[in-house]
């Protein structure tokens, strides 16, 4: 396979649902380039894919106990069809992962040109390379790209 087809799927970032702080669902969450995959289960399952440009508005939502144990929900609201709203419950570092996906998305929103009605996260944590293309690097090692 041609590298860009692979780099194209290489996750930036990816977890589980957890239940109680722990990872043990069967709910998976990707994020690479340019979509957000959700895989969902273990005898029969479901893979989603949302593009990036299609996310319009990103909210996180961290209950009491969902604080306890470290996590929270984010909800993304899109112009997707099948599904306009998703929601990526129970993630580690949550208000981290919420800033991260708001960047990707402007990134992806201007790689491709396309204008929202309203325009989210700064690219300050992005990184241009030779080939144009914008990477995301982890600072701070939290495994999450900065």
């Amino acid at each position: 396979m041609p590298d860009s087809l692979n780099d194209a799927y290489q996750p930036l970032w990816k977890d589980r649902k957890r239940i109680l702080g722990m990872p043990i669902s069967f709910t998976r969450y990707e994020v690479t380039s340019d979509r957000l995959i959700l895989k969902k289960g273990f005898f029969r399952t479901e893979t989603n894919e949302l593009l990036l440009y299609r996310i319009l508005d990103i909210k996180l939502v961290r209950t009491l106990s969902q604080k306890i144990f470290g996590v929270g929900t984010i909800i993304l609201y899109s112009a997707d069809q099948s599904h306009n709203t998703l929601e990526l419950q129970n993630i580690k570092k949550s208000d981290a992962v919420r800033k991260f996906l708001s960047k990707i998305v402007e990134q992806e929103r201007n790689s491709k040109g396309i204008t929202g009605r309203e325009i989210y996260g700064a690219a300050a944590g992005m990184m241009g390379s030779e080939s144009g293309a914008y990477v995301f690097k982890d600072v701070n090692g939290d495994g999450i790209p900065d």
